[in-house]
């Protein structure tokens, strides 16, 4: 168990923004309503909604539970709750460590694009035509230099550690997205074309419904919700023992859903807007063109139809997704920075600089590999290392963990927790039912 000093969050509201800002990122924003677009619009809500439900949810009370009772980096607290199987918990810890590292290694490359295409309209307003060409063009050099600036913001949050640093931060970034967002959001659904986007996104058609569907739904309510990789036992480890875990990890979850749900209401509108206007979405064949950078082909080709109020409009948009963006990679980078500087005994100042000098060369690699890296590092890291790892700790809080103790350690914000409905379904819930389902989704494409 770690010491009494150790870092705290200052208040439930300082936990509840930064958990739902580790959450609430590129997967909802960028990842989400690209997935939806892809497959189905509504069908892909709907089993997203009900992955987050049935699946993330429980895995997320495990992981903020085994964080906090450890009050430590996620090495110390797994062991802590595993002290027989020390080499099983050392494993987990580290890899989700390197899992973590791995999604950041992306993360910081496609939010340096989000950095680009919001400094690009400004200087182009300014006359820089060239330079804001070179910020919003596909090249390694400009790659390179955006995500180093990406990363050293990062860093220079994740310094001044959990209440300077994380929870400041999350406090001030968090409010200011969601009104940026409620205001893009009326905005778009006014335009000509944006009712069929609604429409695609709120009316289900089951023909889109498939099995690889259902592993996509999972791994994005995973990914949104930074499920398996350790980022919520950090959070969960800076955690007061009065807060009421399963209350704040529904919170948590729904404002996390919640945004997804606005992005999807502002992304795919948006879409049908740019249609309008000319711009091709859609192959002959039906399948989204370019999926993973859909954000950057559509949305700025619906900008420039705004004429002057598209400037305004367009660097609102991009100013959100860098700050939805620095909102979860201050929560994944903490993961590596609080195991390190803790096993080893170092101060957190000398390691983020280390940890994220070693991210930005992974994502450098990535950069000069792009075509071959760039979509299997996010397919391995999002669809199979992140829902692994939550199964294993989804074992280890059933299974291994001592059940008196669980009880214990989620009844200290919540005494009446031994009598209630929660506390009568979840551990049986997290023990048998949560692995079964995850074990049906990963292996039911294999008998399709």
């Amino acid at each position: 168990m770690a010491s009494s000093n150790r870092a705290q969050f200052s208040s439930r509201l300082g936990f509840i923004l930064a958990a739902a800002g580790s959450a609430v990122g590129l997967g909802n924003i960028w990842g989400f309503p690209t997935q939806a677009a892809s497959n189905g619009g509504a069908v892909f809500l709907i089993t997203y909604l009900v992955m987050v439900f049935i699946l993330a949810y429980p895995l997320l009370v495990a992981e903020l539970t085994i964080g906090r009772f450890g009050a430590s980096n996620p090495i110390r607290s797994l062991i802590s709750v595993a002290p027989k199987h020390k080499l099983l918990g050392s494993a987990v810890g580290i890899a989700g460590m390197l899992g973590v590292s791995g999604i950041l290694s992306f993360y910081a490359i496609v939010a340096g694009w989000f950095f680009g295409f919001l400094i690009g309209p400004l200087l182009s307003a300014f006359g820089f035509d060239s330079a804001a060409a070179w910020l919003e063009g596909f090249g390694i050099a400009r790659n390179l230099v955006l995500m180093g600036v990406f990363m050293l913001l990062t860093v220079l949050v994740v310094r001044n550690g959990v209440a300077d640093g994380i929870e400041k931060w999350s406090t001030r970034l968090m409010p200011v997205l969601f009104v940026l967002f409620i205001a893009m959001v009326g905005y778009t659904l006014l335009q000509p074309g944006a009712m069929e986007g609604l429409k695609m996104f709120l009316v289900p058609d089951m023909s889109h419904f498939s099995p690889d569907l259902m592993v996509s739904a999972m791994g994005q309510a995973f990914f949104s919700l930074s499920i398996g990789v350790c980022t919520m036992m950090v959070y969960g480890s800076y955690l007061r023992k009065d807060a009421n875990l399963p209350k704040t990890a529904a919170q948590v979850a729904l404002l996390d859903t919640g945004v997804a749900f606005v992005a999807g209401l502002l992304i795919l509108p948006a879409m049908f807007v740019a249609q309008k206007n000319g711009v091709q979405i859609y192959s002959e064949s039906g399948a989204l063109l370019d999926g993973d950078t859909l954000v950057f082909s559509v949305l700025p080709a619906m900008f420039d139809t705004m004429g002057s109020a598209g400037l305004i409009v367009g660097v609102a948009f991009f100013a959100l997704m860098v700050i939805a963006a620095l909102t979860s990679s201050i929560s994944m980078l903490e993961v590596p920075v609080a195991c390190i500087s803790e096993e080893l005994d170092k101060d957190r100042k000398t390691v983020v600089w280390w940890v994220g000098g070693a991210i930005a060369l992974f994502s450098s690699l990535i950069i000069f590999n792009f075509g071959s890296m760039f979509g299997t590092v996010i397919s391995v890291t999002t669809e199979y290392v992140q829902p692994i790892l939550g199964v294993i700790m989804a074992l280890i809080a059933g299974w291994i963990w001592k059940r008196n103790e669980v009880l214990e350690e989620l009844s200290h914000g919540n005494p009446e927790l031994a009598n209630s409905t929660f506390w009568k379904v979840w551990p049986t819930y997290v023990r048998v039912v949560c692995p079964i389902l995850m074990a049906l989704v990963f292996f039911w494409p294999l008998f399709k």
